[in-house]
């Protein structure tokens, strides 16, 4: 499983963070991104939670 987060979409809510601190985190711009390439499978639940949260569905899941 991964997770991308659409720079162009992310409003800088901080709710992915929140959710899954293991997959996204701050980018140098103030964004958030995946910080993993793959998902951890312990945590691919809270990540598809973050996605789900994310206001501006700026977060994809593959």
């Amino acid at each position: 499983m991964k997770a991308e987060v659409d720079q162009d979409l992310c409003i800088s809510c901080g709710a992915c963070i929140d959710v899954c601190p293991e997959v996204y985190d701050w980018n140098d711009d103030d964004k958030a991104s995946a910080i993993v390439d793959e998902v951890p499978e312990e945590v691919e639940e809270q990540a598809q939670e973050a996605a789900e949260s994310c206001p501006t569905d700026a977060i994809s899941i593959s």
